[in-house]
């Protein structure tokens, strides 16, 4: 099970987030967001993998920044259509030994058409469910998870939304039944937070032990 930690905006807390290895470190591209991130990634452990968060992003924006930061993966939160994702998926940001993951995030509260995921099979490498809110991420509530008991893909996906210190007997259970067997990765922000974009290292490590992230 891998471990996100989105929504990072200071280079301080950066570093010291990263001693706790995450597997990857999420920074939000979105103006109207209050984690916007307009600065420079520090040097990072080879191991943690960048990601670049967007919201209905031009290919232009996306492939600057791509470059700006080095990053490891594209996350898409807006109404990107499959046309869109497949000219992501096969524009090279990356490089052929270093291909650039693109995921895809459908947001979700008490029920959720999974059909609509069969458009995206080819042309993302992951999914993301958040929970539908009027922000496009970082509302601080989970969705019904139940609702994943639905899930028909085989694509591996993040569970993200409101996921706290407060969730980790959730997680724990969730991550023990079957609906879970293609949960790639939990994705956590708000939750964590001494304010917007500054996480509350302690709290992280602390979540990280328990739920035993390898």
């Amino acid at each position: 099970m891998k471990l996100k930690v989105c929504g990072m905006k200071y280079q301080d807390n950066m570093i010291e987030v990263a001693k706790l290895h995450p597997n990857y470190l999420g920074f939000i591209f979105h103006k109207n967001s209050s984690r916007y991130f307009d600065g420079t990634i520090p040097e990072l452990p080879k191991t943690i993998k960048k990601v670049g968060v967007f919201v209905n992003a031009s290919i232009e924006e996306i492939s600057e920044k791509s470059k700006k930061h080095q990053l490891d993966a594209i996350q898409l939160h807006g109404h990107e259509s499959p046309e869109f994702c497949d000219t992501l998926f096969h524009a090279k940001l990356g490089s052929e030994s270093h291909p650039i993951e693109i995921i895809k995030v459908f947001s979700i509260k008490d029920d959720f058409n999974f059909e609509h995921l069969k458009a995206y099979e080819s042309v993302c490498d992951y999914f993301l469910f958040d929970t539908k809110g009027k922000l496009p991420g970082g509302n601080g509530y989970t969705f019904n998870w139940n609702v994943l008991k639905n899930y028909a893909s085989t694509k591996p996906f993040f569970l993200s939304g409101g996921i706290g210190p407060e969730e980790t007997e959730l997680v724990l259970s969730f991550l023990k039944k079957p609906e879970s067997k293609y949960c790639y990765a939990v994705d956590v922000n708000s939750k964590f937070e001494i304010e917007p974009g500054l996480k509350n290292v302690y709290k992280l490590n602390k979540f990280k032990n328990e739920l035993s992230f390898l």
